[in-house]
């Protein structure tokens, strides 16, 4: 079985974020998103995985290499620009072959694993099976209705009107039979080839579609809310490890990860926190469920429930919560006269409280 991992999304709702980044590198407690997605896959026994990449393509492969680091073979496939999941399998045809496999959407994070997802898979080996979660609001997702053995009997994207609760999210098992379901379809109103409509021409055709009910934790991490909120989910699993340099008269609580070469100077960090190789934390207070990038320098602040990415420095600030500071942004305290300066950037957003 291989991988498919679907990496080449824009991310308009994390900008002005990825207007540099892509959002499947975004951190996500210290580790990027597509990282989680690939250990997923890797934990199932997958080890070879194409990822459709955009425009930031040349970015995500000198992140992640030729996989070796993570016990991986990563094969890239450019995409010109966001042309819908199926239209990712049909640029990995040649690629998947004759092979069964898994088809990942790179911004979403599964904690518990795909391990029972994919048992079931190989048991009753579907045309396909995805995975569907309850949510408040379907008419965000691809819908599913299933009969009472768990059969799709329809699927339909973004429906005005849901007759069904069960929204299907990123994980896909699929036999060669989806290419033929893909070659099939053609481009929805929006101009992409949906994954749904692939889905359901085969539940049309009369071939079995499955889908499994996941219970546990998931989060498309596509808004800066949904990136706090698994952040602290995956905070909370931390294991601590203290590699860096930590001085006498700072104090450490809860679960704390130091890579080495970071600092800790008379300061209080109070866990889940994962603190970056090279970073600098001096005369403050952090924490909990903060992750803090490499390289980056903490001084005389507080900082909580936050994500500060590589190069990002927090000067002088007493209390910064549920901020996401990107790469090598610059957060400082002003003297007087009191009010609030800003300088932003394009698509740049602010919140002040009081």
């Amino acid at each position: 079985m291989k991988g498919l991992v679907a990496a080449g999304g824009l991310g308009s709702r994390l900008r002005p974020l990825t207007h540099t980044v892509p959002k499947q590198l975004l951190p996500v407690a210290g580790v990027p998103v597509v990282v989680h997605a690939l250990n997923r896959l890797r934990d199932i026994g997958i080890t070879e995985i194409a990822l459709v990449v955009g425009e930031f393509g040349a970015q995500t492969e000198q992140a992640l290499g030729d996989g070796s680091d993570l016990g991986l073979r990563l094969t890239y496939l450019p995409q010109d620009r966001p042309r819908g999941i199926a239209h990712c399998v049909s640029l990995a045809r040649d690629f998947l072959g004759g092979d069964d496999f898994v088809l990942f959407l790179g911004d979403n994070v599964f904690p518990g694993g795909l391990a029972d997802y994919a048992t079931a898979f190989r048991a009753k080996r579907p045309a396909a099976q995805i995975v569907v979660h309850k949510v408040s609001d379907p008419r965000a997702f691809g819908v599913a209705e299933l009969d009472l053995d768990g059969r799709v009997t329809r699927i339909v994207e973004k429906p005005a009107e849901p007759r069904s609760d069960l929204a299907v999210i990123g994980a896909y098992f699929c036999t060669p039979a989806l290419h033929r379901a893909v070659a099939a379809i053609s481009p929805s109103a929006r101009g992409e080839l949906e994954i749904t409509d692939a889905l359901q021409w085969l539940v049309s055709r009369g071939d079995e579609v499955r889908a499994q009910v996941h219970t546990g934790y998931w989060k498309d991490t596509g808004t800066i809310e949904d990136l706090l909120d698994c952040n602290r989910e995956l905070l909370d699993h931390l294991e601590p490890e203290v590699a860096g340099e930590v001085d006498a008269a700072s104090e450490l609580t809860g679960p704390v990860r130091i890579a080495p070469g970071a600092r800790v100077v008379r300061s209080r960090i109070q866990g889940p926190v994962t603190i970056g190789a090279g970073t600098t934390v001096l005369d403050s207070r952090i924490g909990p469920h903060t992750a803090i990038g490499r390289q980056c320098s903490v001084i005389a602040s507080g900082v909580g429930s936050s994500i500060l990415l590589d190069g990002a420095h927090v000067h002088g600030v007493p209390d910064v919560r549920a901020s996401v500071i990107g790469q090598h942004a610059r957060v400082d305290r002003r003297s007087e006269p009191p009010g609030q300066r800003l300088v932003l950037g394009d698509h740049a957003r602010a919140e002040i409280a009081g």
